[in-house]
């Protein structure tokens, strides 16, 4: 029931809208606006089997004639008939295939305007101001019909709505019931919604276009200055409370209507369409003008919205702040917990006095041993147990002779040092283990800290935001074609702007969209981000200034010939603050547990990275974390982490072989060292910083490459020889020249990473 009660309203709805469009005209001759209205109203979802009907019913309500009645069913039929053929083909109908038909549909009507004697040049201008007007509705049924009363309308939308208004006010100007102007009722409330929910000078624009609709219908200015004054009064008295300017301009009415005398005619009935226009505008509920006032808001500044954001930053800041104190704190503390290690004399001298407690206990000797002889049977007692730490244990040989010759208790003395020795260096070893692990959580703790402290400087100043490109950009983007609900413009630092936009899902990708916010920001713009809106249909699309350079890359890789698995890894991942990691870790041998390891640190140091901690402290943890494992497999790595705001590079070997940087006039060698990682529990990285230029080639090698040229030099001059510009190209040719020097055969695994850095 509620349903088909929709459907009659909707129809009586369309009916009046298309009668009032046949009253509409230019000149009293042009008639472009009901016809094209049907089909834009179809381009907006509207029920075709309803708008058909309404629109055949109202022009023959309007003009009861033979050439009306044909020239409106053919109309429709040319909405229809494509309509259901392209259902029945499943496919949408485009709005340009729609505006041939809306073209083709006036094909009866021209027929008998021809045969009328109607001039050629009224028709033609009917057939174009028709589709002028198409395109106009659909851009402005858009925005209203189909997204719904949700964002502000653009400039481009507001001209469409500006001339749909004027068709509308063409129209009204013949709609007089026995002098009661359904024209004064429309436009008296339309300037005081808009005067309330929108600004001033949009009341004053729009007034202006009502009054040039009237103007249009048959040249006559009667309406222009009631108009205009109108929206004077009402601006004037333009306040929150509605009453106010309701009152202003029935007044304005007045002193129009009675003491200037602009009207032909002046009566109760010429008065009455005032009146009932300022009282619908007050008894609307105000819900309503808050959904409108999304429409035509004009504000962008949005400054409540922004204070809370700076609110937040400095809430943040401060939590920061007292996190990453409460991390520092807790860092000191587990360094504290770290046990000092005995020193190797203490070692014996505790080891000594209990084996003298458990051996030479009631032995009936022992006061002759360790009073008589107290300093030389120390001595040897300590020595033994220095070999037995050094060798594992002692046998026979290793006691002097005048022990075994006057000692009843040899293999209990041999049996018991070997016992104590190995307990304590596991005990030792557990130890040592704990304090690693305990250095370890206090590396991490007092990474973190430094973490926080770094989002606390970043978030430590106000954001600025540029409302008057927000407006830009979405101008700009709306004359290309691309809708953008809302936008945001900030500066994140100095050399950092950042934009964040909402636009249709289908728009996120168009290469124009950075096109236009890098105009309108006056800085190269990259997309970086880009995730579901909450509404449907749209996308939040995130950007923000270029670096100065960006990075490509080429991996070759060969593993051991007879090798079913390769011991290396690399990693290519694009980090926080315009960085990218590029890493190779050759595990020690080759196959599956080489394999195991070197994927163990790479995934390691990828995450740490990701996190944020620093060189030092990744490579610190990394190696620590690695030692524990107590196995005979290790791993070189070999990390570059380039920064591409201002092209330099941190180069970070632990027992990687040498790397290379090839510019257009040299080539550098960077030098490996130290140990590879998990070698020694305090395992230091050597760190090196590389300033880089446009082209540059870094190569990164494992030690199977580097192996297979006779020195550093040898590689050198090779690379020095290689023309090609295409990193792919340069690590194939790196990686068949390696393979040709063992005769095609791969000694070790082989990876060539080479990363070629270029102007963006």
């Amino acid at each position: 029931m509620k349903s088909k009660l929709y459907f009659l309203v909707m129809f009586i709805l369309f009916f009046a809208l298309f009668a009032l469009l046949n009253f509409a005209s230019i000149g009293g001759v042009v008639y472009p606006f009901a016809f094209s209205m049907l089909f834009a109203l179809a381009w907006a979802n509207q029920k075709v089997w309803l708008l058909a009907p309404a629109y055949i019913g109202a022009t023959l309500a309007v003009n009861f004639s033979f050439e009306s009645a044909i020239g409106s069913v053919v109309c429709a039929l040319f909405l229809v008939v494509p309509y259901y053929i392209h259902i029945l083909l499943k496919k949408n109908i485009k709005k340009w295939e729609l505006l041939i038909y809306c073209i083709l549909s006036q094909t009866a009507t021209v027929v008998f305007q021809a045969l009328g004697g109607v001039s050629p040049f009224i028709i033609v201008a009917s057939l174009i101001g028709g589709g002028l007007f198409f395109w106009a509705c659909c851009h402005i049924f858009e925005p209203i019909i189909i997204r719904g009363f949700a964002f502000k309308l653009t400039s481009g939308e507001l001209i469409c709505g500006a001339i749909v208004l004027m068709a509308l006010s063409d129209g009204l100007y013949s709609c007089d019931l026995y002098g009661f102007s359904f024209l004064k009722l429309f436009v008296v409330f339309s300037l005081l919604s808009i005067s309330y929910t929108s600004k001033s000078a949009y009341t004053a624009l729009i007034s202006a276009v009502l009054a040039l609709g009237t103007l249009v219908h048959e040249n006559n200015p009667v309406y222009v200055t009631p108009i205009i004054l109108w929206a004077l009064s009402i601006v004037a008295f333009k306040t929150q409370k509605r009453i106010f300017p309701a009152l202003a301009v029935i007044a304005c009415e007045t002193v129009v209507g009675f003491y200037f005398k602009l009207y032909y005619s002046f009566g109760i009935l010429q008065f009455a369409p005032v009146i009932a226009g300022a009282l619908i505008f007050f008894l609307l509920p105000k819900k309503w003008y808050d959904k409108v006032s999304v429409l035509l808001s004009t504000n962008n500044d949005r400054m409540a919205v922004k204070n809370v954001i700076n609110r937040n930053r400095e809430v943040l800041k401060r939590r920061l702040d007292n996190l990453s104190e409460v991390f520092l704190d807790m860092n000191e503390v587990f360094k504290k917990l770290i046990k000092e290690s005995l020193s190797p004399s203490q070692v014996q001298e505790l080891l000594f006095e209990e084996v003298k407690g458990s051996v030479c206990k009631n032995c009936p000797e022992a006061k002759h041993c360790h009073r008589t002889f107290c300093g030389e049977t120390k001595k040897m007692f300590c020595e033994l147990i220095k070999i037995s730490m050094d060798r594992g244990r002692i046998t026979l040989l290793d006691l002097p002779s005048y022990l075994t010759s006057r000692c009843g208790r040899v293999n209990n003395l041999m049996s018991e040092i070997n016992t104590l020795t190995n307990q304590y260096k596991n005990y030792q070893s557990l130890v040592s283990n704990v304090d690693i692990s305990k250095m370890l959580i206090s590396d991490q703790l007092g990474g973190i800290a430094q973490i926080m402290r770094s989002l606390s400087n970043e978030v430590d100043s106000l954001i600025s935001f540029n409302s008057a490109q927000e407006s830009k950009i979405i101008d700009e983007l709306s004359y290309n074609n691309i809708f953008c609900s809302d936008a945001v413009v900030y500066d994140k630092d100095a050399r950092t702007v950042m934009a964040s936009l909402v636009v249709r899902a289908e728009d996120a990708s168009r290469p124009r969209l950075a096109q236009v916010v890098s105009k309108v920001c006056s800085c190269p713009m990259a997309v970086y981000e880009a995730y579901p809106s909450s509404r449907s249909g749209l996308v939040n699309v995130n950007l923000k200034t270029s670096p100065r350079y960006d990075a490509i890359f080429g991996v070759a890789i060969h593993r051991k010939t007879g090798s079913n698995i390769s011991g290396d890894c690399h990693s290519i991942i694009k980090l926080d603050g315009d960085k990218f990691l590029f890493a190779i870790c050759d595990g020690m041998g080759s196959g599956e547990k080489a394999n195991e390891k070197s994927d163990t640190t790479i995934g390691l140091i990828e995450n740490f990275y990701k996190a944020g901690f620093d060189n030092e402290l990744i490579l610190s943890s990394v190696n620590k974390l690695l030692n524990l494992e107590k196995d005979d497999v290790f791993s070189t790595i070999d990390v570059c982490v380039v920064d591409l705001k201002n092209g330099i590079a941190d180069c970070i070997k632990m027992g990687a072989p040498s790397s290379f940087v090839k510019g257009e006039e040299e080539c550098k060698i960077i030098e490996g060292g130290a140990l590879p990682v998990g070698v020694l529990q305090e395992g230091k990285a050597q760190i090196k910083k590389i300033v880089l230029c446009e082209k540059d080639m870094i190569v990164l090698a494992s030690d199977g490459i580097n192996d297979s040229f006779g020195s550093d030099s040898e590689m050198k001059d090779f690379l020095c020889t290689l023309k090609t510009t295409n990193p792919q190209e340069f690590a194939n040719a790196l990686l068949d020249k390696a393979l040709a020097n063992n005769n095609g055969h791969a000694v070790d695994d082989m990876t060539a990473l080479v990363i070629k850095i270029f102007a963006n």
